[in-house]
């Protein structure tokens, strides 16, 4: 009941920064336009260097000139993602210091620490493609233990942006400071992300409930209305609960390197993002 109240604590208080900075949703959604131009038109260069082979039902065959683009690809929608939660993490810095963030300083806070967002990105993408690799060539047992390495990553390095963008450190450092912080407080799982993302599942399938019913009308207008409205819904939902993961994560973040609690999060909830892990059958904890 801790957790769950903590849970609670922690999406009211960062949906009470996305309300105060409401601007900072463009930033979600200038992400979503980027990653869709850019796939736009890595295709269309990926058909003009590909081939069909007729003998295959006519079927693309991908070059080594193809293969190189979808790498590049890659690359670049994850230098994307990590530039604009960068700028997201920048803005929410700002707000929690007291400051009054805009999308143009979110963006230029994340500019200037391009030129060390460029190896993070990098490396993130590498790390979850070599495991993902991985992962699809292991048998069960395989699967579940990379699977594991994959969660202790995602758990150390979740700090790495905001070093990055507030301290300016590089990528090994940032890592090396990430993993201070999260050992510092001993945190078994993040309640705070996880409360944001049921939040937004339950608030995307929640609308299902209207639009379920008028897709089944039969009628085409309707239906094509409702399908619309739906992910016109699920959309803004996706932006405010990037946007709250961001503030979050920002939050969290000073907690740890500080121990003050930023303004308009409970102590309550931010201790409980991280909770201690015991140690053994008298339950001491291990920490601060």
């Amino acid at each position: 009941m801790g957790r769950i109240r903590a849970s609670i604590e922690i999406v009211k208080a960062s949906w009470a920064v996305v309300r105060q900075d409401r601007e900072l949703l463009w930033l979600p959604v200038l992400s979503f336009l980027a990653t869709g131009v850019t796939i736009a038109l890595f295709a269309g260069g990926f058909f003009a260097v590909s081939g069909t082979d007729a003998l295959d039902g006519g079927r693309i065959q991908p070059t080594i000139g193809g293969y190189l683009l979808m790498f590049v690809l890659y690359l670049v929608l994850a230098i994307i993602t990590v530039f604009f939660n960068a700028a997201l993490v920048s803005a929410a810095h700002e707000r929690l210091r007291g400051g009054d963030p805009s999308v143009e300083s979110a963006l230029a806070g994340a500019t200037s620490r391009f030129g060390l967002l460029l190896p993070w990105a990098l490396v993130s993408a590498t790390v979850s493609t070599v495991l993902r690799s991985i992962q699809e060539r292991a048998g069960l047992l395989g699967r579940i233990v990379i699977g594991i390495i994959g969660i202790a990553w995602a758990l150390v390095t979740f700090l790495v942006l905001p070093v990055i963008v507030i301290e300016g450190l590089s990528v090994g450092a940032a890592i090396k400071r990430s993993k201070e912080l999260f050992t510092r407080t001993w945190g078994e799982q993040v309640v705070g992300n996880a409360a944001i993302g049921l939040v937004s599942f339950l608030a995307i399938l929640g609308f299902g409930l209207i639009a379920v019913p008028l897709m089944l009308t039969g009628v085409a207008a309707i239906v094509i209305a409702a399908i619309v409205a739906w992910v016109a819904w699920a959309a803004v939902v996706s932006a405010v609960g990037a946007a709250m993961s961001g503030i979050f994560q920002t939050a969290l973040y000073l907690y740890a390197s500080t121990g003050a609690v930023p303004t308009g999060f409970s102590p309550v909830a931010i201790e409980a993002a991280f909770r201690p892990k015991r140690t053994g059958a008298k339950g001491a904890f291990l920490g601060r």
